[in-house]
This record gives C-alpha cells, structure tokens and sequence, in this order.
C-alpha cells in the first residue's frame, strides 16, 4: 500500500535540501576535480610548467592515463597545453587561472593533511 506524501514529509525534504545547499559548492568542487590522477596531475603543475614526460615521471602515471587525464583538465579549463613542433617535439602543460585558483586549497589540505592523517 503506498502513501501519498504529508506537507510534514515535503518541508522536511525542502529543510534538509536546504541545510545541504550550502554543501553544493564543495561537492560541485570535489566533483569538478574528480579523480586522484587528475588532483595530482594539478599538484605536479602548481610549481609551473613541465613536458609530458616530466609529469609522467613526477605523477607515476602511464602514458595512456596522463593522456587521458590532460585532455580532460584541458577541456575543463585547469590547464593549457602549448606544443612545440620543432624536433624534439613537445607538449607543455601549465596551470590556468581556474587551475592555479586551487593552490590555496592543495596547500590547505596539505596542512590538515599533516595534522590529522597518520
């Protein structure tokens, strides 16, 4: 047998999306950085521009994932890519400004990071 639901059940849900709305920016946060590969692809670049292979050795990504992985920060807005044609060929990798906007938050978490995990 299914109840309909109360106004008591509705202002309840409409309460708790309300309390959780401050919430949004951080989960929309967490969720726009998204996996550990990409976090720390963005940590490897806060101290400025390195070549693939660079980023390669520093993160310990293979080839396929640290590929995979600039393209989507690329095509997010969290970094540039500048390519040399010339021999050697290569491919430069540099924070954006919407990149370089979470500096603060990877020193933040460095902290409490340093503070609170074993």
């Amino acid at each position: 047998m299914t109840t309909q639901p109360t106004d008591a059940d509705t202002e309840e849900k409409t309460d708790a999306e309300q309390k959780n709305s401050d919430l949004c920016n951080v989960v929309g946060a967490v969720e726009e950085i998204g996996t550990e590969w990409k976090l720390i692809t963005l940590h490897n670049l806060r101290d400025g521009e390195k070549r693939f292979n660079e980023l390669k050795r520093a993160t310990g990504a293979s080839s396929y994932t640290l590929s995979r992985v600039l393209d989507d920060l690329e095509a997010e807005g969290f970094v540039d890519n500048r390519k040399e044609l010339e021999s050697p060929v290569a491919s430069y990798y540099t924070l954006t400004e919407k990149g370089a906007g979470l500096c603060p938050v990877f020193e933040a978490l460095d902290d409490w990071g340093a503070n609170w995990l074993e």
